[in-house]
């Protein structure tokens, strides 16, 4: 499987012995996956990890723009910025392995296995539509989030809810496809996959519809097994660094002004903390600990426990 890679010295050690895959995935477009995915990237850099990230998605790319006009940035300004290790999946590659799962599984096992060799984390962007190395990819996830606007229009990826009593009817495609992908990594025994799912653009007015969204997110997360949180809000802050290559977590003159932060800014940042926090990644003592115990679990030779399917159908 052949990627394009982006040349990043990594001079800092790794932290972590035991590298934790984080995908951002849901079919839909414009749900904030590059976004979070880049956001995530750079907060775990500035905590000092070594990081790549990788780009599934041949047609928008938004990733891998994102990552070019961050080193654009940097080559125009003469500064330095924390910037992860890139990889973008070919479109030629990606077609040609598009026809054959059982290869597609096995050619991205093989490509992550060499990565969890050098990186502390590696963050994969996925596309807004199906494919089976998006599949494979969430059959490698350690931690999934799934980003959605905060709004009944976009909870169509998640299950078929009524219109009128907002009752949930039937699980949608792709919460269908975690639930697989969920039970692939039970029957290899790789532990159960972290659900995360993201609230974006939340109104900043609490709102009688907010409030039914919220009750229908806590049904949701009980039956497809999901923890949800807070993501990233609209504001102008995260639109305009894109095309800059910059983040909220970003100390530059440019997204400064030349002035303290303002209150919108600073506010972005703490989101984005907020939601690093939530996501409880092995980052600290505590996730630290939880990584090691886990490890050690998965190091352990026992058959696979079969064990009642407690996902929804």
């Amino acid at each position: 499987m052949h990627f394009e890679f982006t040349e990043v010295v990594l001079e800092r050690p790794r932290r972590l012995d035991h590298c934790h895959v984080i995908v951002c995935g849901n079919e839909k477009g414009g749900s904030g996956k590059s976004t979070t995915a880049m956001h995530v990237a750079v907060g775990l850099l500035r905590l000092g990890f070594r990081v790549a990230t990788v780009d599934l998605d041949t047609r928008q790319r938004s990733l891998t723009r994102y990552n070019e006009y961050r080193r654009r940035w940097m080559e125009r300004t003469g500064k330095q910025i924390e910037t992860s290790a890139h990889y973008q999946l070919q479109h030629e590659a990606a077609a040609l392995y598009e026809a054959d799962e059982s290869r597609t599984t096995l050619a991205f096992e093989k490509v992550l296995d060499d990565w969890r060799e050098i990186y502390d984390f590696i963050i994969i962007d996925t596309p807004g539509s199906y494919t089976k190395l998006s599949t494979a990819a969430h059959r490698q996830a350690d931690t999934l989030v799934t980003p959605v606007n905060d709004s009944f229009m976009d909870f169509d990826v998640l299950a078929n809810i009524n219109p009128e009593t907002l009752e949930i009817e039937g699980l949608a495609q792709y919460a269908a496809s975690v639930r697989d992908a969920r039970r692939f990594r039970q029957t290899q025994g790789e532990g159960i996959l972290d659900w995360i799912v993201l609230r974006n653009r939340m109104a900043s007015i609490s709102s009688r519809n907010e409030r039914r969204v919220d009750e229908c997110l806590r049904d949701l997360s009980m039956r497809l097994g999901f923890r949800f949180a807070n993501g990233i809000a609209e504001r102008v802050v995260f639109r305009e660094s894109f095309f800059k290559g910059l983040t909220a977590l970003d100390e530059t003159e440019e997204t400064t002004g030349g002035a303290k932060l303002s209150m919108s800014h600073l506010t972005a940042r703490n989101e984005v903390r907020s939601l690093i926090t939530a996501m409880r990644l092995p980052i600290d003592d505590l996730g630290l600990k939880r990584a090691a115990t886990r490890k050690r679990w998965l190091s352990q030779e026992r058959p696979v426990i079969k064990v009642p399917d407690i996902f929804a159908d």
